[in-house]
């Protein structure tokens, strides 16, 4: 059997941004995926200022996404009543952006496509082993496929874990997200980012993202083992559809375009094993969401990312290739870069539990233009959660980088 040099299971943003990566260097790349792009993925569809660098730096042109739409306001509404726009700069690049799922993952599978990688969607996992030597993988309708590095970008219950032994049971995920589609919104919604803290669902909150031509994407969060339980969020929303701040900000006249959805978010990454032999987990599938706010994509693309080039830089298929080199790079990779700011969130999730601290630190926040300029670039991952934390990352310009496509 030929042995190719990397196999990556799962085309997501992880997946898609790792063999992009490996594929623009030369590396002869193999990606398989269950689904059939383009598909949708239940998610908020917000990309923040670190998604959008990373994006950018992958080289994925905006036009080719159908929905991706630029936002430069968010209003925040505290558990108090209290509503105060925090507004990001302008002019100078994008530091927050909207787009389906369907359309952003479909046009990541593109690139990489054209930067040389192949990929097999429609074809899931069914089987995986690994060696000292590599990984062979199996999937439905095509033969063995072996590899000398295997990505593990399958998301929070990853099939590759789960055959590999390295996957945890009943594993439920640290949040709980509810989405539904919906046209026909008002003013704010058709333009600005909205979130409301909820008294009910702190620190979980409810947001309305928009996605251009009156559309908008909205939902609400809910930590698990809190005070509420999933099985609660069907009843709670038609409740929270029906309050009048929240119809002042949809419209009274919105159409929801499909049934709601809900999914889990894995957000762990300081617990997950990251790696195991030849094999690297990124994305959901390592476990990355941001803790306090769920996000995911920005941390998907960058685990992604850094998985690739420990790949490249252990020198895969040359006769020096050092495997545990490339598996500690890419664990230094995750600390560095994803571990502090996760267990500063961490922190952060236990001021916003209760309805007063929420209200404390949205007032905060507000407090006046500087304050709620560098809350709004902090909030959408323009610097890191933990930068104040971690004396490394201290550079000029650290707190005041232009945003991404700024010939957009």
């Amino acid at each position: 059997m030929e042995t190719l040099d990397v196999v990556v299971v799962g085309a997501g943003p992880a997946g898609a941004a790792a063999a992009i990566t490996l594929a623009n260097a030369g590396i002869e790349t193999v990606v398989i995926d269950r689904a059939t792009f383009p598909r949708d993925k239940i998610c908020g569809d917000g990309l923040t200022a670190g998604a959008l660098r990373h994006l950018e730096a992958l080289g994925l042109d905006p036009t080719t996404v159908a929905s991706w739409t630029t936002a430069s306001r968010c209003w925040i509404r505290s558990p108090s009543g209290v509503t105060t726009a925090f507004d990001l700069p302008r002019g100078d690049g994008h530091y927050v952006a909207v787009a389906t799922r369907r359309d952003l993952d479909a046009a990541l599978v593109e690139l990489a496509r054209s930067a040389g990688a192949k990929v097999l969607d429609g074809h899931a996992l069914v089987h995986a082993a690994q060696d000292e030597h590599g990984v062979t993988v199996e999937a439905e309708g095509i033969g063995p496929i072996r590899a000398r590095w295997a990505i593990g970008a399958d998301g929070m219950w990853s099939p590759l874990r789960k055959a590999l032994g390295v996957s945890t049971p009943a594993y439920r995920g640290e949040w709980h997200a509810f989405r539904q589609y919906v046209h026909n919104v008002g003013p704010v919604a058709t333009s600005d980012l909205y979130v409301s803290f909820e008294a009910a669902l702190v620190p979980g909150y409810f947001w309305s993202f928009p996605l251009g031509d009156g559309r908008a994407n909205i939902g609400f969060g809910i930590q698990r083992g809190g005070r509420l339980r999933t099985k609660d969020m069907k009843w709670l929303w038609p409740d929270l559809l029906a309050r009048p701040h929240l119809r002042a900000v949809l419209g009274p006249d919105i159409v929801a375009e499909e049934p709601h959805r809900a999914w889990p978010i894995p957000a762990r990454v300081d617990g997950v094993e990251p790696t195991i032999g030849r094999t690297m987990f990124v994305g959901d599938a390592v476990a990355a969401c941001d803790v306090m706010t769920g996000e995911g994509i920005g941390q998907a693309l960058i685990t992604g990312i850094r998985a690739a080039e420990a790949v490249i830089n252990g020198g895969v298929g040359r006769s020096g290739e050092d495997a545990g080199g490339a598996t500690d790079s890419y664990r230094r990779a995750l600390a560095a870069e994803l571990v502090a700011d996760h267990r500063m969130s961490k922190l952060l999730v236990r001021g916003l539990s209760t309805p007063t601290g929420a209200a404390r630190a949205v007032a905060i926040a507000a407090t006046n233009d500087w304050t709620r300029r560098n809350f709004t670039r902090w909030l959408f991952e323009d610097y890191p959660r933990a930068l104040i934390a971690t004396p490394r990352r201290w550079r000029r310009g650290a707190v005041t980088r232009p945003g991404a496509y700024r010939s957009a």
